[in-house]
C-alpha cells in the first residue's frame, strides 16, 4: 500500500492577485515584470476630472487599437462571477471605455472584456478612447 502525503496550502483570497495601488508598487509580492504581465498598472479609483459622458456621447466616438500593457485600471476588483458569465459582454458598449488624461490611458470601463482579451492571449484590445485636456 502507498501512502501519499499531500502538503494544502492556505487558498489565498484573489483580490490579493489583483490588489495593487499606483503608489505602493515596492509593497507588492510580485516582482516589477510578473505586475505589468497585462496592465502598466493596476490602479483604484479615478484620477482624471469627470468628464459627464453617457452612453450616446461614448457611442459616438470611434474605437481604435489601445495595447493592453499601456492601460492603467480603474477598478482593483473584478467580481468573477461577471468576467465567467457567458453573456458578461453581451449587454452595454461593445468596446471598453478609455480616458486618456496627463499622457497615460486609464481603463474606466470594460475591465471584465479587457481581462478576456488577455486571457485568449491577445494584447491589444479595440477601445473608445476620450482624450481629456490636462
Amino acid at each position: 500500500m502507498v501512502h501519499l502525503r499531500l502538503r494544502l496550502r492556505r487558498p489565498r483570497p484573489l483580490r490579493h492577485l489583483l490588489r495593487h495601488s499606483l503608489t505602493s508598487r515596492q509593497s507588492s509580492p510580485f516582482s516589477p515584470k510578473l505586475r505589468s504581465v497585462i496592465f502598466k498598472t493596476v490602479g483604484d479609483g479615478r484620477p482624471y476630472p469627470e468628464h459627464g459622458l453617457g452612453h450616446r456621447e461614448w457611442a459616438q466616438i470611434p474605437p481604435r487599437q489601445v495595447r493592453l500593457d499601456t492601460l492603467v485600471t480603474t477598478k482593483a476588483v473584478l467580481d468573477l462571477h461577471s468576467l465567467l458569465a457567458k453573456d458578461s459582454t453581451f449587454y452595454g458598449d461593445l468596446f471598453p471605455h478609455v480616458v486618456q488624461w496627463q499622457g497615460e490611458l486609464y481603463l474606466e470601463d470594460g475591465l471584465h472584456r479587457a481581462l478576456r482579451a488577455a486571457l485568449h492571449q491577445r494584447s491589444v484590445l479595440h477601445a473608445r478612447v476620450l482624450e481629456l485636456e490636462n
